[in-house]
């Protein structure tokens, strides 16, 4: 658990591609409209056109970002990218971003699937809140549909591919707000009210096999045994996944709200990782959370993995859900398992 201030979101931006794939259009591949709405709330996904690649859609989620932030690409002193579904193992997909932006940055992959965005805006706050940052922009991003067997009638029409980022950066006050753990502040006074106000990182290795991509790493090479074999694609034990996810999310965000000394009537606006409307609706029972403070879009776009919560948020803010000042939770979870929980004014 910890906090870091100081800093702000001072832009968003959201890209997802042109081919929109409907439950209707899945009728053909043997899936159940009714069964995907009644058990998942989804209605529709976007899917990457032929020659699409993920860095493809980081670029124009991250240059619309910038746009609205107000910021050129040269102010920019760091770029990460959350992504399970690289363009290719090496180079990383923020690299190749980078390039394509002209920026001069360094540039990093956190591979922490649809937990990545949290995992990324935290690490970004590290490094604006130690001085060693001021603008660092935030992609969250996958082309899952490239990842799911089609033949998979549960769990093929549950993913979608979207990008989407912010470009956290130091706040007006950053000279007197840094970073502050449990153990203590670092390098000065906190202020309580602006910033990451408080958030919670973890993960769960040892449940790794429930949500995993078997081959193609150095564990398991992709050999056309393999591929026969379909071990290139995403394997998810759904029902289990569901229920870790279901405790962990109330767990979590009452610990990161706790932490904070807030409660969910102070919040302005929930935006959890948009895979099941059933996870989402349970944690806003459990919560006590006000329905009309629940941000969800699931049923237009689908899980898109760690672009989920990055997505949401730039709908919120262009559709006026989001003002200054504004106290947001969020909390991705997924493969790893891992999530990463965050409380932040906006």
């Amino acid at each position: 658990m910890g906090r870091v201030g100081g800093v702000r979101i001072a832009g968003t931006g959201s890209y997802v591609p042109d081919n929109l794939v409907t439950n209707e259009d899945l009728a053909a591949l043997g899936c159940d409209s009714d069964w995907i709405v009644r058990r998942t709330g989804i209605r529709e996904r976007y899917h990457a056109v032929a020659g699409e690649a993920t860095s493809d859609m980081c670029y124009h989620a991250a240059t619309r970002c910038l746009e609205n932030a107000g910021v050129d690409v040269a102010d920019v002193d760091l770029i990460l990218v959350a992504t399970i579904t690289p363009d290719h193992p090496t180079p990383s997909t923020s690299c190749q971003l980078q390039g394509r932006l002209g920026a001069s940055a360094p540039a990093m992959d956190l591979a922490v699937a649809c937990s990545g965005f949290t995992y990324g805006l935290v690490t970004a706050a590290q490094f604006i809140g130690c001085g060693n940052a001021k603008n660092v922009l935030v992609v969250g991003a996958d082309l899952m549909s490239r990842t799911i067997d089609p033949e998979d009638k549960k769990t093929f029409p549950l993913f979608g591919d979207a990008a989407a980022a912010v470009l956290l950066t130091s706040s007006e006050s950053a000279s007197e707000p840094v970073a502050e753990t449990e153990g203590g502040t670092v390098g000065g006074p906190q202020r309580a009210h602006d910033g990451l106000i408080s958030y919670q990182l973890g993960s769960e290795g040892a449940l790794s096999e429930m949500l995993c991509i078997p081959a193609g790493g150095s564990r398991q090479s992709l050999t056309p045994e393999a591929h026969a074999a379909g071990d290139h694609y995403m394997k998810m034990d759904g029902r289990n996944v569901f229920k870790w996810a279901v405790r962990l999310v109330h767990e979590s965000a009452k610990d990161v709200l706790a932490h904070a000394s807030i409660t969910a009537d102070d919040l302005s606006l929930l935006v959890l990782h948009q895979a099941n409307v059933r996870i989402i609706d349970s944690a806003v029972a459990d919560l006590g959370v006000d329905a009309s403070k629940v941000y969800v879009n699931l049923d237009r776009f689908g899980n898109t993995s760690a672009a989920s919560i990055p997505l949401a948020l730039d709908e919120a803010a262009r559709g006026g859900r989001l003002q200054r000042g504004d106290l947001v939770l969020m909390s991705g979870f997924g493969a790893g398992l891992a999530w990463g929980t965050v409380l932040l004014r906006w």
